[in-house]
């Protein structure tokens, strides 16, 4: 089964709207496991306009399934992540004002300063994971890293999946393919949603985990957050 890692990022920008603590975090996120998703992620920036660097601390004793931090390797947050300890880090090469995640790495380009940095991940027995595109020559260059998993950036597949054309998925079925056959573990995240993530499981072979907060937070504003996180699960089984 697929795991669900439920990203928390928007319960923390409703926080920060107000100024206090409602809604707690680290409530929602304890809630959360016991509702049955297997995992936390959280994308803290360097602004911490949502999860400040504080909550990544909070959350370590809080989060007792699996603990994935996203984020760009920089030194404040390579620091974070190495005295922290979470389950999984994952490799995202946002700028410093970027809004939301929108591309995922060169790994041909910028191969050695991966390899840096995932071997002290690594070294700190982090799993790490590579946020990428579907292009096979990328895929095979993230094999070459020393990373563990990659993260298929699936803002496209959604957009088009929206719009009827089903066979966008294909590029994710070959890319999945592709890195199950170099060793490499497929997770998989950004615009999944309630609509689209069946026919996407579906369709992915070896899909380990699915990271899910935009759409999973709004469609809980409607269905309830327990009974939205069993939906995923349901459709991921």
């Amino acid at each position: 089964m697929t795991k669900l890692s439920v990203n928390i990022n928007k319960i923390a920008t409703l926080r920060n709207s107000r100024g206090g603590n409602v809604p707690n975090l680290l409530k929602v996120a304890t809630d959360i496991q016991e509702f049955g998703a297997e995992g936390i992620t959280i994308h803290p920036r360097p602004d911490e306009r949502h999860i400040r660097y504080q909550d990544a601390y909070d959350l370590k004793p809080i989060v007792i399934t699996e603990y994935n931090i996203e984020g760009n390797p920089i030194d404040n947050f390579m620091q974070m992540v190495l005295e922290i300890k979470p389950t999984q880090v994952t490799l995202v090469p946002d700028s410093v004002d970027q809004l939301t995640s929108n591309a995922g790495w060169d790994t041909v380009k910028h191969q050695s300063y991966l390899q840096e940095v995932i071997a002290e991940f690594k070294n700190a027995g982090i799993r790490t994971s590579i946020f990428i595109d579907t292009d096979l020559k990328l895929i095979e260059a993230a094999a070459t890293t020393g990373a563990d998993r990659v993260e298929l950036y699936t803002e496209e597949f959604a957009t088009q999946y929206e719009k009827g054309n089903k066979e966008a998925v294909k590029p994710y079925t070959q890319a999945a393919i592709l890195a199950h056959e170099l060793g490499l573990g497929i997770n998989a995240g950004h615009d999944l949603s309630l609509d689209n993530i069946q026919f996407f499981k579906q369709n992915i072979p070896h899909l380990a985990e699915v990271s899910i907060g935009h759409a999973l937070i709004s469609e809980s504003l409607y269905l309830g957050l327990e009974n939205v996180v069993n939906m995923y699960l349901h459709r991921l089984q």
